[in-house]
């Protein structure tokens, strides 16, 4: 009986219970359960160490990293208890909390896909060839080598990872953002890496401090679904462009994912492909290009790529 009661007493926690469905059928690690729960490190750890010690979760070294992952003891000992449990998780499944969670998982294994230091479980599991030194950063890096020298804006540029990455290519890059916080550790992280043509400024979507007619690229990775008012942003973003100059667009395709509004801050559910390209035509963009950039089964964020070209303006006639 006190063992009964010790275990049911441990399942009446949410957090605890957030643990078990996550841990279900994927493994995780500590840092990335911290993001999938949006919960500090130390509360993590502390209800991993409790779940642990009664036997209901276990862990494994892989590399540098402990990944948890339910026990399979515990669902043969307990299958009974289990089989509600995992009824219930579930049915929990459409709640904003789990859709929440589950959403997070997903971002957390793109990230891991995506992340070619550790690609040789995956590529083995998929049984595709893996190639050392294949990397995306060294792809894209490539690829800018290809284009000629630009002066290039990324607004909404938050720590800055896009912003450092262009300035491998670009002849400079002036990052703007609007909280101080972010351009300090962008500004430090840029500093770091010897990158010494970014302007770090503090600015708003839509009160961009940039002369008009002064970048040849424009970028807005993710910004946008927080502007209050995206034609407006776009705008901006137009006014400081260069005759024959281009914005790049990233962002979410439409969704219904609408816990993003609390905890993340999204003034919008991300845009239609048509939204899109209805927005980037109306600020006076041509050869408007809407595509898809990131999809994942499973996931429900997509992201889109959106480009978009500066006419060259008329010249008002000299009386």
């Amino acid at each position: 009986m006190q063992q009964a009661s010790t275990l049911y007493r441990l399942l009446g926690d949410t957090a605890r219970l957030r643990l078990l469905r996550v841990l279900a059928h994927e493994r995780f690690n500590v840092t990335e359960l911290t993001g999938i729960l949006a919960m500090a490190q130390s509360g993590v750890s502390r209800h991993l160490g409790l779940l642990k010690e009664a036997g209901l979760i276990e862990e494994a070294r892989d590399g540098t990293f402990t990944y948890y992952r339910v026990a399979a003891s515990f669902r043969q000992e307990h299958s009974a208890l289990w089989t509600t449990l995992d009824a219930q998780f579930d049915e929990a499944a459409s709640t904003p909390d789990a859709r929440a969670d589950d959403a997070r998982v997903q971002e957390v294994l793109r990230l891991r896909r995506e992340n070619f230091d550790r690609r040789a479980e995956a590529d083995a599991r998929d049984h595709r060839q893996l190639v050392p030194g294949r990397s995306w950063k060294a792809w894209s890096r490539a690829l800018g080598m290809l284009l000629p020298a630009l002066d290039v804006a990324d607004i909404g540029c938050g720590e800055g990872y896009l912003a450092m990455e262009a300035a491998q290519w670009a002849r400079r890059v002036i990052a703007i953002d609007r909280s101080p916080d972010v351009l300090i550790r962008g500004r430090t992280a840029s500093a770091r890496r010897g990158l010494r043509n970014i302007t770090w400024k503090r600015g708003e979507l839509e009160r961009i401090p940039l002369d008009d007619q002064s970048m040849d690229l424009v970028m807005l990775s993710h910004a946008l679904h927080h502007a209050p008012d995206p034609a407006l942003a776009l705008a901006e973003a137009v006014r400081v462009l260069k005759d024959g100059g281009r914005l790049l667009v990233l962002d979410l395709r439409a969704h219904d994912e609408t816990w993003v509004r609390q905890r993340l801050g999204d003034a919008w559910l991300g845009f239609t492909d048509e939204r899109l390209s209805a927005l980037l035509t109306a600020a006076g963009l041509s050869r408007v290009s809407v595509r898809v950039g990131a999809r994942t089964a499973g996931d429900p964020f997509v992201v889109l790529l959106a480009t978009g070209t500066l006419a060259r303006r008329r010249k008002a006639r000299q009386s």
